[in-house]
């Protein structure tokens, strides 16, 4: 029996600013999810944690642009959000807001903290000051052409093109996002700033630990930043809508009071504080899972996130976490994803580029997607999405190698052997190539999902449904029914339980479906954990004499009517 581990399972927190498309699910969301149900399948205590991130200047324009307040907005958002992720069958254990008290009382206490320890300090600085605005315009206010690439529409944060991190001021021919208006100045003005250049060796040691277990993805990132010399980054900006910047004593801080704190400071923050919420709500102990000197050091903490997350998480909040001086849990494993990208170019919440969380339930189920955005991770390089390629891979590996042999063996078993798993016969030589390949494929499955090798998790499971295929090719049932009923008892009794363990295996990544399965073969509910591959009886593990009843058709294919239709729609092509 393999020893219960405790597993906290975070992925990057979706942004408030509408809904998110397929690449933010494929990049953190949903890997996050299965590798959590894989865990708990085979018996892990796991706690998967996500939440909001609803501060920062694209949720306040967002909100001038719906005409609503930014708590109004926010509201509407994290309901929407709440659905769309409860309408992809993601598991969360708790679902927060990093707008909600905890976090602000948390974030403020490790500005404290961090202050004590020598490691904050106000600095004057240039900005962005728009004169008819009569404001400053911190981060996404400002627009202009990169300096580094020539894209004309960069942000104020980050250009979208090259995928610099940016300072407002660097900006060539700087404009108001907000008003366009174009008259400008850069003014003085105070912010707080977090001195990262003395955590510079400590971060570096602790990469250099903690990266073993990290894809070679993360670890370049995080030591591209490393060499490049982590510099001072201010923490505040001029905004009325955030985490507000107190003093010690908990009072506004002088000289503050129309500042917040960052958004890249205080959402890491929100894996904590959601915790928080989630043990608040449920009687847990979230300190079990945070703090070292709680029992944090017995958790196995596993980060997802897509790419452009990477540096923060892997520089930023630990310089956090570590310059507190507190004993607060680090990530152990960070599974960093490239992006799914949209015919040549990336998809896009704010430019509306490419299909959404809520639109794509609205074409098909949550398992289609789910199969397609695994079975095709962008782990080893960006990933293109194509119609086409999501109708091949629905057809196919769902459709043709699941769906038709469910339906084959089930309604046969109904149709010659009165919907019950037949008793009789012995196995022979087709049993023993299932039952090695069924050992064989298992294993490297349960491999490929402990080191986080979604691609290849997905790949081996198809190769083992199509081994399922292969086998009912062998053993023949309805060519044996005709003289040796007893030899077509023991390949229908194999194929019911070869669906049954398809189901299973499958449950992470199509959890309807898979339930749909097993419902069907009456599988209880304690019967539906992660297979051993190490068990000789797992072709034999349903009850003989059992009943079962075909389900409907598992998977409707995808008409080439429907691609052109979808094509014409969303793009593409």
């Amino acid at each position: 029996m393999t020893q219960t581990r405790r597993i906290l399972i975070t992925s990057a927190l979706p942004y408030i600013n509408g809904v998110k498309h397929l690449g933010n699910l494929a990049g953190s969301m949903l890997p996050a999810d299965v590798y959590a149900r894989v865990m708990r399948l085979k018996g892990h205590d796991v706690t998967y944690i996500c939440a909001t991130d609803e501060h920062g200047t694209p949720a306040e324009l967002a909100a001038q642009a719906a005409g609503q307040t930014v708590q109004q907005y926010c509201d509407e958002q994290y309901e929407i959000q709440r659905r769309a992720g409860e309408g992809f069958l993601l598991s969360y254990d708790w679902f927060g807001r990093t707008s909600r008290p905890a976090n602000h009382k948390l974030t403020q206490h490790f500005a404290q903290q961090l202050e004590k320890n020598g490691l904050i300090e106000a600095q004057t600085s240039k900005q962005v000051y728009a004169v008819d605005d009569g404001r400053f315009l911190p981060d996404r206010y400002v627009e202009g052409t990169c300096p580094h690439c020539g894209f004309e529409k960069a942000r104020g944060d980050q250009c979208d093109s090259c995928g610099r991190l940016l300072d407002p001021v660097e900006l060539i021919n700087p404009y108001s996002a907000v008003t366009g208006s174009r008259n400008i100045e850069v003014r003085d003005t105070e912010h707080l700033y977090l001195k990262q250049t003395g955590m510079q060796e400590t971060i570096r040691a602790w990469v250099n630990e903690k990266g073993k277990a990290w894809p070679s993805l993360a670890v370049s990132i995080a030591n591209k930043w490393l060499d490049e010399g982590l510099i001072a980054r201010s923490i505040t900006r001029d905004l009325s809508w955030g985490v507000k910047v107190t003093s010690a004593d908990g009072s506004p801080r002088p000289g503050f009071g129309n500042k917040v704190f960052y958004v890249w400071f205080d959402a890491p923050i929100g894996y904590i504080s959601a915790t928080q919420e989630w043990a608040e709500a449920t009687g847990n102990d979230w300190e079990k899972l945070w703090k070292r000197d709680k029992g944090a050091d017995q958790t196995e903490y596993v980060q997802f996130m897509g790419k452009d997350n990477v540096a923060f998480h892997t520089v930023s909040f630990p310089v956090t976490l570590l310059g507190s001086g507190e004993p607060w849990k680090t990530v152990d494993k960070l599974k960093a994803f490239n992006w799914v990208t949209w015919y040549g170019g990336k998809f896009s919440t704010s430019s509306k580029r490419g299909v959404f969380m809520d639109t794509a339930l609205s074409l098909l189920p949550a398992d289609y997607w789910r199969w397609y955005l695994i079975a095709n991770a962008p782990e080893g390089s960006d990933a293109a999405f194509t119609w086409e390629g999501f109708q091949a891979a629905v057809n196919s590996d769902l459709a043709n190698v699941l769906g038709n042999f469910v339906n084959r063996i089930t309604k046969y078993c109904a149709s010659k052997f009165d919907g019950k798993v037949p008793d009789a016969g012995a196995p022979g030589e087709a049993e023993a190539w299932m039952a090695n390949e069924l050992a064989t494929r298992l294993k490297a499955i349960d491999e490929h999902y402990e080191a986080m090798e979604f691609r290849k998790a997905a790949a081996e499971t198809r190769a083992l449904w199509a081994a399922g295929n292969e086998y009912l090719t062998r053993a023949e049932p309805w060519v044996k029914y005709k003289s040796d009923v007893d030899g077509a008892a023991v390949g229908v009794r194999t194929g019911l339980n070869l669906a049954a363990l398809f189901a299973i295996i499958a449950q992470p990544v199509i959890p309807d479906a898979s339930g749909k399965v097993l419902d069907a073969l009456a599988v209880p509910e304690g019967h539906r954990r992660w297979p051993d591959w190490q068990d000789k009886g797992l072709l034999d593990a349903i009850p003989r004499g059992a009943p079962i009843t075909p389900p409907d058709v598992l998977f409707q294919k995808i008409e080439d009517t429907q691609v052109a239709e979808w094509t014409e729609r969303f793009g593409g092509g």
